[in-house]
């Protein structure tokens, strides 16, 4: 077996593995505050759990960067190893939650994804379809160095990622964002300094409306860069 398929091996059975393991954190949480199956609005979190949830999904990105240095030889290969255990992390996730508690019922149902720095709601498709972008690069990337092209991203393909991922990041939160300013205050949002439960400030929120266009633009402003790494590996 290469060594490269020997990595890539080690690393998707880790971040399946480690998409279980957020999925039974996710089964214990729901058996607690939506015995009843989760549903929008959120029921508020006592401090003490809010904290402990923030803390472990910060730890869970600390894992899944670090699979990544560990796995990769070079600055690219870390970075898209990153991007390929967070990928396969996140789809197994809903996977393993499909199979637990048959959840989602579909794949355009809300979920609540993130929590830093701002809950972020979308329907479930949407962080798949990033997860597939994130599996593409990755074996482009691999494909070629395989080859022995000198793989770099260019400045302006990075600027193409850093503009594509925040706008996708922004579509996620706006449907919230939205609703705090229309409902909440400048003090409605829970922080590790807040001494209220969190989701306190939205426990009446139902997300309306999802921005599809911001996710769209960010996810083609993604997808150009890779065609442009894609494109300029091919002719070297």
């Amino acid at each position: 077996m290469k060594p490269i398929v020997k990595t890539i091996l080690w690393l998707t059975i880790f971040s399946i593995a480690m998409g279980y393991l957020e999925t039974a954190v996710v089964v214990y949480l729901r058996k607690i505050y939506y015995p009843d199956g989760f549903k929008f609005p959120l029921v508020p979190v006592t401090r003490d759990i809010a904290t402990t949830e923030f803390w472990r999904e910060a730890a869970t990105i600390i894992m899944l960067i670090g699979a990544g240095a560990m796995a990769g030889k070079n600055k690219v290969e870390r970075f898209v190893f990153f991007l390929y255990s967070f990928a396969i992390w996140d789809i197994f996730y809903y996977a393993f939650l499909k199979v637990i508690l048959n959840w989602p019922e579909s794949l355009f149902t809300w979920d609540i994804l993130f929590l830093i720095p701002v809950p972020w709601v979308g329907p479930v498709i949407a962080p798949c379809i990033v997860s597939l972008t994130m599996i593409v690069l990755t074996f482009i990337i691999i494909y070629f160095q395989e080859k022995g092209k000198y793989i770099r991203i260019t400045f302006f393909e990075w600027l193409l990622f850093i503009f594509g991922s925040i706008a996708s990041i922004v579509s996620f939160m706006r449907d919230y964002i939205i609703y705090i300013s229309k409902y909440g205050n400048d003090k409605g949002v829970w922080t590790l300094s807040s001494n209220k439960n969190m989701f306190d400030e939205v426990k009446n929120y139902i997300p309306q409306h999802f921005s599809w266009w911001l996710f769209l633009t960010g996810e083609t402003i993604v997808l150009i860069a890779i065609l442009m790494i894609y494109q300029r590996l091919k002719k070297q």
